[in-house]
């Protein structure tokens, strides 16, 4: 009997000392992910101010968290201006305004570390004319470092393209792909 209760209390001791280890092991890695996300989303932040005057031609954007104490949990505000407009929440603005805002958002977090390649399926799709001329103005020059294959509908992103794509049915049930290289108009 003693030797099996030596062996139980070694047993709990080490359960003990494993349980200790693993809480300090999950407080740091909590400590070092609140750094981190603390790092990137001022980082995000910045960009999104930029993305987002870049893209609206002026005006100001930010992102804040609503509680700085959990910020591991906690939501995020993002609060926008769009030029000759007064600053508001996302929900008060226009579903094109929106879908803007959400594009400034996407390439802000991509300026931090840019993928390789990216696939954007009818983003732009909520925009008039002129914000579309200006989403592909912007994909452009942000293709710099990443591939992006965009699926569109909208004439002034296809304009903007290297290459592309279209699906047709001449036959009833047979698909036939056909691509497009665009040459650059040089004036």
């Amino acid at each position: 009997m003693k030797e099996r209760y030596d062996f139980m209390c070694e047993q709990r001791v080490d359960l003990e000392d494993t349980m200790a280890k693993l809480r300090k092991i999950i407080t740091d890695m909590t400590q070092t992910m609140k750094e981190q996300f603390k790092e990137k989303f001022e980082l995000i932040n910045k960009n999104f101010a930029e993305v987002f005057k870049e893209l609206f031609g002026g005006g100001n954007a930010s992102l804040k968290l609503e509680d700085e104490n959990n910020i591991l949990e906690c939501g995020i505000d993002i609060n926008v201006q769009p030029p000759g407009k007064k600053l508001q929440n996302m929900m008060l603005l226009s579903g094109g305004e929106k879908a803007f805002t959400a594009i400034a958002l996407l390439f802000a977090i991509l300026k931090i570390n840019p993928a390789p390649f990216c696939v954007l399926d009818e983003i732009e799709a909520a925009l008039d004319d002129v914000n579309v001329y200006r989403f592909a103005d912007y994909l452009k020059k942000f293709s710099e470092n990443t591939q992006f294959l965009v699926i569109t509908h909208r004439k002034g992103t296809m304009e903007a393209a290297d290459t592309v794509y279209g699906v047709t049915m001449e036959e009833n049930g047979i698909s036939k792909l056909l691509s497009m290289k665009l040459a650059e108009v040089k004036q």
